[in-house]
């Protein structure tokens, strides 16, 4: 069974930067796409950030700019560097990955806390 651990939440000041990761780990699967989601209090769950396998991007709008995805694909893991972080981006941030093998299907994180303070 393939699970997603997620790492690098915590609280940090208006302004600045956090690293998250996610790693996938489990025997013999391939991931095609990872990517990032986040989710406020009181809000739907929202795309912050995709990845694919040969590296082609894809951001929320209102986030370029500002946070950068990136993958290491001989490790299975994706990252998501925050920079000039605002009190809006404070979340639940859920990593993703659309596996296609040994069978297609899509795994959640358990997610990790970001707590942007004014």
């Amino acid at each position: 069974q393939v699970q997603l651990v997620e790492s690098g939440g915590g609280l940090v000041q208006a302004g600045g930067s956090l690293r998250l990761s996610c790693a996938a780990s489990g025997r013999s699967f391939s991931i095609d796409v990872m990517g990032w989601y986040r989710q406020a209090p009181g809000k739907q769950r929202e795309l912050v950030a995709t990845i694919l396998s040969g590296g082609y991007t894809n951001y929320a709008d209102s986030l370029k700019g500002r946070f950068t995805i990136s993958r290491d694909n001989a490790k299975n893991t994706v990252y998501l560097q925050m920079n000039s972080l605002k009190p809006e981006d404070t979340a639940v941030y859920h990593c993703n990955a659309i596996l296609t093998r040994p069978y297609s299907t899509t795994l959640w994180g358990q997610g990790t806390q970001v707590t942007v303070s004014s």
